[in-house]
């Protein structure tokens, strides 16, 4: 989509709302109305002494469609005005795009990964559950049932975070590697086939970063509240470098008060008893077994060489080993499903009644064969009823969400959402998440996240991606992690 920006430089937040309303759109900027043609829209800000004025002119179709968003002029700081002025933005292009394509999204102009955000933020100014709702609903316009989504999630993660010491911090590891890649996936992971050779050092590299973040922990006196072994598959391990790394782990960091420990086991076709038994004796107490559908034909049009059955005797496994608390994961919208496909999917998964399942939308996200082979996936009309089937199920049995977001791409502008029995929230996923505290990450794509909640303050540390480059920068990573001692030092009182 061609987009003019008039009277502001509010980039970002036109494209949120853009690619909201129109997943399939790409932004191309251009310095002129002339250069208006096709599908585009200019989007403009004017402020007086009075009012603050946002004006869309959205050309689709052949026709021109006009949203406007006016309110009297914020006199705030710079910070309150740019939240102010970025929100008429997004509203006068959501009303133009409602002109012009006759349908309003479920999450109305509200933009972002973290919705529940909002909802928390009104509930705990003082908003009463009602109110918070009005508000979603008559000043964001999302529909009403995913209003009560944000309060639903909101409340998780208030919960989560009344359970939390200034001092409590999450440790996720990352293992870059996969058996084979998703068409799906555009998480830089390497599969087995082709970098076998690569497990061996990058563990030897991740055991001197485990080294050296363990002594940051102690040197700060922080307490792990709970581990997140992702990736990847981090069950493309063999048993016998499971239980290394676990070992390892347990030997650095103090893990007598975690609260959780997950692995994600993932792929079905990684899970073995032997590799069970080592999770098991090292503490870990729960494990995502993520089938994504249990349609065979699905299944091997998104690469995977498992079937359900498999994954079926994989659960076997799991609950065999005494493991009491398994997410699965289902993904909404994949190449080949359908509306019927998606509901005995999940009926399939319900009747293994696991504690967790989490229900993705598809995200096209760059770099994915799905997106470089243009491969058609089902419409925004027929995920809706895929979600729509699936929590109204969820309910029904007895779930309820506790953590959200949303991605860019997704059939719909839908979102993610994780449900859990009554009891088994997963802690890690709401603490990232709502950005509760911080997430120390180790290992091949992880981001350590330093938060500083009193403040709001968030830095980032990145690690390299790519499992030869983690290996090669494994020195100036370990340095940079010294950055956590910085950012604790300046932000909280006795570090």
């Amino acid at each position: 989509m061609k987009l003019l920006l008039i009277g502001h430089a509010y980039k970002y937040a036109v494209e949120q709302i853009m690619l909201s309303l129109f997943p399939g759109e790409r932004p191309e900027y251009v310095e002129s109305a002339k250069e208006l043609v096709g599908t585009a829209a200019s989007v403009r800000l004017t402020r007086s002494r009075a009012f603050d004025t946002a004006a869309t002119r959205l050309f689709y179709r052949g026709e021109v469609f006009t949203g406007v968003a006016r309110r009297r002029r914020c006199e705030g700081d710079a910070l309150e005005t740019d939240r102010v002025l970025q929100r008429l933005i997004k509203t006068s292009f959501y009303r133009a795009a409602v002109r012009a394509t006759g349908k309003k999204p479920v999450w109305g102009a509200l933009t972002g990964i973290r919705p529940g955000k909002i909802a928390t933020a009104l509930l705990e100014a003082g908003c009463s559950e009602k109110k918070a709702m009005s508000t979603l609903v008559r000043k964001y316009y999302l529909a009403p049932d995913r209003a009560a989504l944000c309060l639903d999630t909101a409340r998780a993660g208030m919960r989560a975070e009344r359970s939390l010491s200034e001092r409590d911090i999450a440790l996720y590891v990352g293992i870059p590697f996969c058996p084979t890649r998703c068409a799906y996936c555009s998480f830089v992971s390497h599969s087995v086939e082709k970098s076998m050779a690569l497990i061996p050092p990058f563990l030897e590299a991740l055991h001197r970063e485990i080294d050296a973040a363990a002594d940051i922990v102690r040197h700060l006196e922080l307490n792990v509240a709970c581990v997140y072994i992702g990736g990847g598959t981090p069950t493309t391990l063999t048993a016998g470098q499971l239980e290394s790394l676990l070992s390892h782990l347990a030997g650095a960091f103090n893990l007598s008060k975690t609260r959780e420990f997950t692995v994600e086991a993932g792929r079905p076709d990684t899970i073995t008893p032997e590799k069970l038994a080592a999770l098991k004796a090292h503490g870990v107490g729960r494990v995502s077994v993520n089938p994504q559908t249990m349609c065979d034909d699905v299944l091997r049009a998104i690469g995977r060489r498992h079937t359900a059955e498999e994954t079926v005797a994989a659960m076997r496994l799991v609950r065999d080993a005494g493991f009491e608390c398994v997410n699965m994961d289902l993904i909404a919208g994949l190449p080949g499903d359908t509306a019927e496909t998606f509901r005995r999917s999940l009926d399939t998964v319900l009747s293994m009644r696991p504690e967790n399942i989490t229900v993705h939308t598809l995200s096209r996200k760059k770099g994915t064969r799905i997106t470089l082979d243009n491969t058609p996936i089902p419409g925004g009309d027929e995920v809706g009823a895929m979600l729509d089937y699936a929590s109204q199920r969820l309910r029904e049995e007895g779930y309820g969400p506790y953590y959200l977001y949303r991605q860019k791409y997704t059939s719909g502008g839908f979102e993610n959402v994780g449900w859990s029995l009554p009891g088994f929230d997963s802690l890690y996923n709401i603490l990232i998440m709502e950005e509760l505290r911080t997430v120390l990450a180790l290992g091949g794509g992880g981001v350590t996240k330093l938060v500083a909640p009193k403040i709001g303050r968030i830095e980032r540390i990145f690690n390299a991606k790519y499992p030869y480059e983690y290996i090669a920068g494994i020195d100036g990573l370990i340095a940079r992690k010294a950055g956590v001692e910085a950012f604790y030092a300046r932000f909280f009182d006795g570090a």
